[in-house]
């Protein structure tokens, strides 16, 4: 067993699995700190397409991701399912919008996959790999990498 197999062989973990389209995505459970339903957002000026704005969450400003125009999906109007997650990253908080979530998933480590190199819609910096549960495969996104993009440094620095 080499060091990346070991490294892999840790406890289950569990993750939010949510929706984008017809995908199903999965972020570390341990990082989320609410899901809230969708607000309306106070628009921002020069900040890239993706960030739909910022919102007062209990008196910390919090930028708004939408998800499917970060991953190159096709833009959809907001619906009864669409919600916010609230993510927490270190000193970070922001919202990201989704399309729905479906559960809270455990995946052991013998369940979760490299991602491949090829055919998925998000740049693969932002995967931790595929999760495979019976029929389900599950895009896990590697939540930390995903927010410390530029794009998300530039906005904090706007919205402060």
């Amino acid at each position: 067993m080499n060091h990346t197999n070991a490294a892999l062989a840790v406890a289950p973990r569990e993750f939010l699995v949510f929706s984008l389209g017809e995908e199903e995505y999965a972020i570390d459970i341990l990082k989320v700190q609410e899901i809230r339903s969708y607000e309306n957002v106070t628009r921002m000026a020069n900040v890239p397409a993706f960030i739909k704005g910022v919102t007062n969450l209990r008196g910390v400003i919090v930028p708004i991701v939408d998800l499917r125009i970060k991953f190159r999906l096709e833009r959809i109007e907001y619906g009864l399912r669409t919600v916010v997650i609230v993510v927490n990253v270190g000193e970070r908080v922001i919202g990201m919008v989704v399309d729905g979530v479906s559960d809270v998933m455990t995946l052991t480590a013998e369940q979760i996959k490299p991602a491949p190199e090829f055919g998925v819609t998000l740049s693969s910096g932002y995967l931790n790999g595929l999760g495979s549960v019976g029929e389900r495969m599950l895009v896990l996104v590697d939540i930390e990498k995903l927010l410390s993009s530029e794009e998300l440094i530039q906005v904090e620095q706007t919205a402060g």
